[in-house]
């Protein structure tokens, strides 16, 4: 075999070993362990830019979702059960991963009536470290469009209203992005091992 060659199946080789090396590194992440409890996006979606008031009458937008994890969840106060459910299972998740950097939102779907102080009083029956979120009802249809969440208001005999809402927990990564959907029946005890067992790859995630 003449020395040019040789050279020319030395590279061949070589680029060989690297697109294998390339395809094991790729197989390996593509298996990287995801947690059996709740839906696994195959792939992060942003959930884009927004701007919200937050329960300390402060403005919330998606700089505010940086550096945590957060599971976001929408309803309104007047909830006679689902959301004061939800929300005292949530606040048994916090408890469960005291470790983490996990923030939970609750954003109204009824704006009208959920003023900053109507969602601070509420939020403080489950946790006093629950955000609140509301203002302008197409900021918040905005909010829903995007994360698929459907929503209706019911009139009621004698002038009161109530809501029906999609029931689900987003969980957003530490960038903001939309990564599981976990819907009802919620389980405390396994959507806080979910947490734990993603943690770091969701804390680090580029």
């Amino acid at each position: 075999m003449s020395s040019r060659y040789f050279w020319i199946l030395v590279a061949l080789l070589c680029l060989g070993a690297g697109f294998a090396g390339y395809r094991l590194a790729g197989a390996r992440y593509s298996r990287a362990p995801v947690p059996a409890y709740g839906t696994w996006l195959p792939r992060a979606r942003a959930l884009g830019p927004f701007a919200l008031t937050d329960s300390r009458d402060q403005r919330f937008d998606a700089a505010d979702l940086t550096g945590h994890l957060t599971l976001l969840y929408f309803g309104f106060t007047r909830c006679a059960d689902e959301c004061p459910d939800t929300l005292a299972l949530l606040a048994r998740v916090v408890h469960r991963v005291p470790h983490l950097p996990l923030q939970v939102l609750f954003v109204t779907v009824d704006p009208q009536h959920d003023t900053p102080s109507v969602l601070a009083k509420f939020l403080r029956r489950f946790d006093p470290r629950f955000i609140g979120l509301t203002g302008a009802r197409q900021q918040i249809n905005a909010l829903t469009a995007r994360l698929g969440v459907t929503r209706g208001q019911i009139e009621l005999p004698g002038g009161g209203q109530t809501f029906e809402h999609t029931v689900a927990l987003f969980l957003l990564d530490a960038r903001g992005r939309e990564v599981a959907l976990f819907t009802a029946p919620f389980d405390g005890r396994r959507l806080a091992a979910a947490l734990h067992a993603s943690a770091e790859r969701l804390l680090t995630s580029g």
